[in-house]
């Protein structure tokens, strides 16, 4: 499977911060936002992956991201010139994608808890159909709301419904079988000129063929679109990391651990990274790792 981070849109919610840079530029404690989703895809097995954003962003991610290999990944970069919806990444990234499976995850979302990377993995494994995640709220009628029965099969889907149907939204990540592409070019622009992604989810709940996973207690899904949501989600990362002294979606650390990269290369990263906590948590993993090899 491949996998889609969209880093798209203005980040109007979040201006004045973002009116010369992405919001998924902007720091989430000690990383760029937009490590977050790419730990989610990492984690899930995911190694190709498509970044989309703005022209005039672009060569920014390229600069921080670079070609991927240095976590054993392929990053491709393609510019989606003006935001129009979730669903249109799948006609953006069309060539990239081919004729598999992809994983669509937005560049805001944070994923942590434990049991994410069996279930993600399980995801990943998706032969035919879409799965979409639901997690609980309460003020579901902020969100695309997802109604299931007790066998988690998809009863209905609406956007921002004043009077939801149930109280789990849609979190920013989808995973398509292969026709999510011809699907996307049925689509029709919605009132707001955008091809919307409940709209995609829809087609595949007509056919029968969507699925929804919840995200259970032990799961926190953090969205950092706003002022708020932001400082949230920083507060959240400091207090689990320095009571832990393990770090929340650090990909050096998750590349290492799925062996897509050497210890070796791991004390190379830490060595670029030296002289603050973040290249200090990599360095002290490769030390462990060569202590650990000699007993």
């Amino acid at each position: 499977m491949k996998g889609i981070i969209l880093a798209g849109g203005k980040g109007t919610r979040l201006y004045p911060l973002t009116i010369a840079i992405s919001k998924q530029l902007l720091p989430v404690y000690d990383k760029p936002m937009v490590y977050y989703p790419l730990s989610t895809l990492m984690l899930a097995g995911i190694r190709e992956i498509l970044i989309i954003s703005a022209p005039e962003i672009l060569p920014a991610f390229k600069e921080l991201l670079k070609d991927g290999s240095q976590w054993g990944l392929k990053f491709e970069y393609v510019e989606q010139a003006e935001p129009r919806g979730l669903a249109d990444a799948f006609l953006v990234g069309s060539e990239f994608i081919g004729n598999g499976p992809v994983c669509l995850i937005l560049g805001d979302n944070i994923l942590y808890g434990e049991g994410r990377t069996l279930l993600l993995h399980e995801c990943a494994s998706l032969d035919e159909g879409a799965i979409i995640f639901g997690y609980k709220v309460n003020d579901p009628e902020r969100y695309g709301i997802v109604e299931f029965d007790d066998q988690y099969r998809v009863l209905s889907i609406e956007e921002k419904p004043r009077q939801p149907r149930s109280n789990y939204a849609v979190p920013g990540l989808y995973f398509y079988d292969h026709q999510v592409v011809d699907i996307a070019r049925t689509l029709k622009p919605s009132e707001r000129r955008e091809l919307e992604i409940t709209a995609l989810n829809r087609a595949y709940l007509e056919k029968g063929r969507l699925n929804a996973k919840v995200f259970g207690r032990g799961i926190a899904w953090l969205d950092a679109g706003t002022h708020e949501s932001l400082l949230q989600a920083g507060s959240f990362i400091q207090t689990i990391q320095e009571r832990q002294g393990l770090m929340i979606s650090c990909p050096e650390e998750i590349a290492y651990r799925m062996g897509y990269i050497s210890k070796e290369q791991l004390c190379e990263l830490g060595e670029k990274l030296a002289g603050n906590s973040y290249g200090e948590y990599i360095l002290g993993l490769a030390r462990d790792t060569f202590e650990s090899n000699r007993e």
